[in-house]
């Protein structure tokens, strides 16, 4: 009873819970939110780039993106930023024209998870049949214009569950962004509870910022579900009742006459 106790004491006091939980709603969640909506939009774009050039049939298209796919994918999220944040701090400086550590934040978060989502729309295009893209350029669609309205939105359209949990990954790797030095109105989810939990001794801010990221992952968990079963299912079609069948209509007899040849069939012969 004195471990529970201990451990009830040390990740779930109410009273530390109390001070950080305001902290917690006010900045961090919509911190951590801002982190995950700037990268996630840049990085469809440019996965949905790196997925039309690594299916490109010219190699100066082509031997880019798989580089660039098997190098991001190759190297840890926190190295990457830890580079991006030391190393090119001037960067931010110089051509953002800010010292906020936001833009190097992102744009690190943005090129590891296009390289993710870049090879998954490149597998749903692929899957896109072949019969799509001919009767597109039947009906006089360019090359572009067939891939772009045709083949891109089909293609990813197939990988939505898929996409949606990368982006649900990617709000879990926002908590790295705290290795760039972030400033008090700056912190997201983790390094809330993390300064919270160096300055007070007790641990249970970390247990808040774990219901957080579950209040936010959570729901967009069972949507993923919910949109992965709706495309298993597909459209319901809904099949209208027949009016002719409710006026009767169909009800009525019907001649004997043949349609080919309009001959009514001979009654058989009795023999008597």
């Amino acid at each position: 009873m004195e471990i529970l106790s201990r451990l009830f004491q040390n990740f779930f006091n109410w009273e530390y819970i109390a001070q950080v939980l305001p902290v917690m709603l006010t900045a961090g969640i919509w911190n951590t939110l801002f982190l995950t909506a700037v990268s996630g939009v840049l990085a469809v774009v440019l996965g949905v780039l790196l997925a039309v050039m690594g299916m490109s049939h010219s190699r100066w298209l082509r031997w880019p993106a798989r580089i660039y796919t098997d190098v991001l994918r190759g190297i840890p999220a926190i190295l990457l930023i830890v580079i991006m944040g030391q190393g090119l701090f001037w960067l931010a400086r110089d051509v953002f024209g800010t010292t906020s550590p936001y833009p190097l934040g992102i744009t690190a978060l943005t090129l590891i998870t296009a390289a993710y989502l870049g090879e998954i729309f490149r597998s749903g295009i692929q899957s896109v049949d072949v019969g799509q893209s001919d009767a597109a350029r039947a009906l006089g669609f360019s090359s572009g214009s067939t891939m772009l309205f045709v083949i891109i939105p089909q293609g990813i359209r197939r990988v939505l569950p898929a996409t949606m949990n990368q982006l649900i990954q990617l709000i879990k790797l926002s908590s790295l962004v705290f290795y760039l030095g972030l400033q008090a109105d700056q912190r997201e989810i983790f390094r809330i509870a993390q300064d919270f939990a160096s300055m007070s001794g007790n641990q249970s801010a970390l247990t808040v910022a774990a219901v957080c990221y579950l209040i936010i992952t959570v729901p967009l968990t069972h949507l993923v579900n919910f949109i992965d079963q709706r495309l298993r299912d597909g459209k319901r079609v809904v099949v209208q009742d027949d009016p002719l069948a409710e006026t009767g209509a169909l009800d009525q007899p019907t001649s004997t006459t043949t349609p080919t040849t309009g001959v009514k069939p001979a009654a058989k012969e009795t023999v008597s």
